[in-house]
């Protein structure tokens, strides 16, 4: 498990469970995005210690017969919990950080301290019109994303919600933090007001905001960015003075707030456009 050691922009999370019991762990898929965007996945088999049930096999391909052998949940969890505890998570729904919470209470053992997003949110902020059309589940973002993988498999569907998240940003011109900010992420990152700068930065006074695909995960970018006496906004407007861009979305379509930001120049706004690497550039002046 080499993956373990690296850092990843998030971890997309997905449990398959033997029964109706939420502890009942049997796979767990793991989807590790890094900064390149390539995606590499992890997968292993749980013994639950308890009965399957026909329709859950049925539904996943797993039985008593595949997970024998394997570890239970502590010892399966105790490798990766580590690597799992330094990075966001992703889930497509809640019910794999409950899963994870109720197989952890089972055992006895402390939860996860893990920030967890859920993609299904993330999906929505997208794609609103998919609510009256299907809506966000797997199944209907598989076909209308054209995404190929085999669903309620552990490691295939942590695998499409990541692609689900990547193909968000991309649409939104958003990070993930921010497209699935919650009220109880938003202390993390505020999803309207972004981050103060700090007073004693070089900036201070100046504002930026971040599109497109970056190089950092967006909420390092905009630590970085507070740091050095920025205040982080999400949004564009006349009082804006700087828009940073991806460096992969530099020579790609306009995003939506780089089109507003040209806009906005034209009309006489103090506001100057630049790529990721010429800021990184601008703050190591």
């Amino acid at each position: 498990m080499q993956f373990l050691d690296r850092d990843y922009r998030f971890v997309a999370i997905d449990v398959e469970t033997a029964n109706g019991n939420r502890h009942s762990i049997c796979q767990v898929g793991m989807a590790m995005v890094a900064d390149d965007g390539t995606i590499d996945t992890h997968g292993f088999l749980v013994d639950p210690r308890e009965p399957f049930q026909t329709f859950n096999s049925q539904l996943h391909g797993i039985d008593a017969d595949m997970v024998r052998g394997s570890p239970g949940f502590t010892s399966a969890l105790q490798p990766v919990r580590g690597f799992l505890e330094r990075h966001m998570l992703i889930q497509h729904s809640n019910f794999d950080k409950m899963a994870f919470d109720s197989a952890c209470a089972r055992e006895g053992v402390v939860g996860l301290a893990s920030t967890w997003f859920d993609s299904v949110r993330i999906a929505r902020k997208a794609w609103p019109e998919l609510r009256a059309y299907g809506g966000h589940g797997l199944g209907n973002l598989k076909k209308v994303l054209k995404l190929d993988f085999k669903h309620h498999d552990a490691v295939e569907d942590a695998w499409a919600a990541a692609r689900v998240v990547m193909l968000a940003e991309e649409r939104t011109g958003q990070g993930f933090a921010e497209l699935g900010a919650t009220a109880a992420s938003r202390s993390r990152y505020p999803a309207k007001i972004g981050l103060p700068g700090n007073e004693q930065g070089a900036f201070f006074g100046q504002s930026v905001c971040f599109t497109g695909r970056l190089g950092l995960d967006r909420m390092k970018a905009s630590q970085i960015a507070a740091e050095a006496g920025f205040e982080v906004r999400t949004g564009v407007t006349k009082a804006l003075t700087l828009l940073v861009v991806g460096d992969q979305d530099a020579e790609a379509a306009v995003t939506t707030k780089q089109r507003r930001a040209m806009d906005l120049i034209q009309k006489g706004a103090d506001l100057r456009i630049m790529t990721e690497t010429e800021f990184g550039d601008l703050l190591q002046d």
